[in-house]
C-alpha cells in the first residue's frame, strides 16, 4: 500500500521510522501539555457577577438606557458598575431595567 512513500533500502527506511518515532513522542507530548491546560481552564472559577450593570445604546453616543442587576439576563453584555454608579444613574434619569428593578435593590422609591 505504502511502497511508494517509502525508500527502498533498509537504512533510509530506519533513518523514516526513526523520524516518525521522534515526531510521534513530540505529539504525544504536546496532546498531554494541551488536556493539561484544558483541565486547568475548566476548573478556573469564573468572576462573581458584578453589584449592578449599565446598558448603553449601540450608537456613538453609547448613552445609558437601563439600570440591571448585575444577574439579570436583560443586560448580561453590559459592564459592571458599583451600587453608587447605579445610584448616580438613575438619579440622573437614566431608567431602571423592568424585569430586574434594581431601584428596589438600591432602596430608591422615586424613579
Amino acid at each position: 500500500m505504502y511502497d511508494s512513500v517509502f525508500p527502498p533500502d533498509l537504512d533510509r527506511l530506519l533513518v523514516v521510522r526513526h523520524w516518525l518515532a521522534l515526531a510521534l513522542k513530540e505529539a504525544d507530548a504536546r496532546i498531554t501539555q494541551l488536556r493539561a491546560e484544558q483541565a486547568v481552564r475548566q476548573r478556573a472559577v469564573p468572576p462573581p457577577e458584578p453589584d449592578y450593570r449599565i446598558q448603553r445604546s449601540p450608537g456613538a453616543g453609547r448613552a445609558p438606557t437601563a439600570v440591571h442587576i448585575g444577574s439579570c439576563g436583560m443586560g448580561r453584555k453590559a459592564p459592571g458598575v458599583s451600587a453608587d454608579t447605579a445610584r448616580r444613574a438613575l438619579a440622573e434619569g437614566v431608567p431602571p431595567c423592568q424585569v430586574c428593578r434594581p431601584e428596589s435593590l438600591l432602596g430608591i422609591l422615586d424613579v
